[in-house]
């Protein structure tokens, strides 16, 4: 994409009333325009990186075995009756009535709604185990919604729900959930550590919240430092396999979220151990049993052919709060530093002399040659001062910027930059693209 066609308004300032560094970052590349409290336009950087962030989401869903779908923003609310949970969700619950008088809402969760889905067409236990997800906008209205994207009332999320048999086949569901969140977070950059958690509204009595520490966290979070150390399961995991020992590995250590800290147990680790830090919460499952089944009458038929209620669980994923978290996770002080996995772009290509017959062709030519490698590119093909190209590219934060100008190109080079390191080496324009590519 020629910067000259593309839509990033950049400011030098961030609003006064921009508190933490992703709302401000984000606000000044652009990425987001607020169009009330917790409300905002995601414009095309942003955009980018929201649909990044999604995809890395799909992939592990997918790979372990969930099926996507997609649910409608507004439900009956006649469903959350059924489970009694209308009247006791509270105030955060958007309730409408539509033409007809009819008692809606916008859908805070989906546990209702998909609870209906299955209930309509799996009959039988040999259609089991099932796992629905998709990607929808949520509204919550938040009472001090705050933090840019992090605290927002409008927000997307990944949702998956999980139906089984019985209780450890659900178990079983849980930890696939568990082990494909952590490989997700690890392809985004994050280092997420899954801590003991309150079920909260949804129920149940399991539960885990995956938190990246954070000084901008908004509750205090305690973990044992060998958490920090631990590799993700991997891609190549075998999830039709045994998954306790991978679970197992990570849950053994103290881990808890401050509504389930005890200081008992965190103060037995030795003290180099101990992690006292704020964390921000980008993923949150549960396992709730019968919560939703017995009361919406999810039942199949069981081998000995009586009828039983599902036990299910349910997995969301933080989408559009992930964009800040990452932000959060990974800056410095001349801007945003994006993971390779989800830049809006990986490489940022700077003509230094615009009009100069040389520097334009050669960026045409290395542009063109990055676009057929399928290497998303934004080339700064304008006229601005070589200073504010520079500030701009390290402030968007592309994993690597390319130079060209009169003279490296008349010592046969470019110069090639890692934004994360800062470090900078001059190199053919092939050897930049080999190595970008590798």
């Amino acid at each position: 994409m020629r910067l000259s066609n593309f839509f990033m308004p950049v400011s030098k300032e961030a609003p006064a009333d921009a508190s933490i560094v992703s709302h401000q970052l984000m606000l000044r590349t652009g990425m987001v325009r607020q169009n009330g409290a917790g409300i905002y336009s995601w414009l095309p950087l942003g955009f980018k990186v929201l649909k990044r962030i999604e995809q890395i989401v799909r992939d592990e869903m997918n790979r372990a075995g969930a099926v996507e779908m997609l649910m409608p923003t507004l439900q009956q609310a006649d469903l959350w009756r059924e489970s009694g949970r209308y009247e006791a969700y509270g105030k955060e619950m958007l309730r409408i009535k539509d033409r007809h008088d009819r008692d809606m809402l916008y859908g805070p969760t989906n546990e209702e709604l998909i609870t209906d889905v299955f209930r309509t067409y799996v009959k039988s236990y040999k259609q089991l185990p099932v796992n629905l997800y998709h990607q929808q906008w949520k509204f919550r209205d938040e009472v001090r919604p705050r933090f840019g994207v992090m605290r927002g009332r409008e927000f997307l999320m990944k949702d998956a729900y999980s139906f089984d048999l019985t209780e450890e086949g659900a178990r079983q569901s849980y930890r696939k959930m568990f082990c494909a969140y952590l490989n997700a977070f690890d392809r985004m950059g994050l280092t997420a550590i899954p801590m003991r958690a309150d079920t909260g509204p949804i129920g149940g009595d399991l539960s885990h919240e995956f938190i990246i520490l954070a000084d901008t966290g908004e509750s205090a979070v305690f973990c044992d430092r060998a958490l920090l150390d631990l590799p993700a399961p991997g891609l190549d995991l075998d999830f039709s396999g045994d998954l306790v020992p991978v679970v197992e590995a990570r849950t053994k250590f103290y881990a808890a979220t401050e509504e389930m800290h005890d200081d008992a147990a965190f103060g037995a680790l030795p003290e180099e151990r101990r992690v006292s830090a704020r964390g921000i919460e980008v993923g949150h499952i549960f396992y709730f049993g019968t919560k939703y089944s017995e009361p919406m009458n999810a039942v199949v038929q069981g081998p000995d052919s009586q009828m039983v209620p599902v036990q299910m669980g349910s997995y969301g994923i933080g989408v559009s709060r992930l964009v800040g978290g990452i932000i959060e996770a990974s800056h410095d002080e001349n801007g945003i530093v994006w993971p390779d996995a989800v830049a809006p772009f990986k490489v940022g290509l700077i003509n230094m002399r615009v009009g100069d017959a040389a520097c334009d062709a050669a960026c045409a030519a290395l542009y063109a040659q990055l676009e057929k490698a399928g290497i998303d590119t934004l080339y700064d093909d304008t006229d601005d001062r070589a200073g504010a190209k520079f500030a701009r590219m390290d402030l968007i934060g592309l994993p690597w910027q390319i130079v060209i100008g009169p003279k490296g190109l008349e010592k046969g080079v470019v110069e090639l930059k890692r934004r994360k390191t800062g470090e900078k080496s001059e190199l053919s324009a092939e050897d930049a693209l080999r190595r970008i590519a590798s």
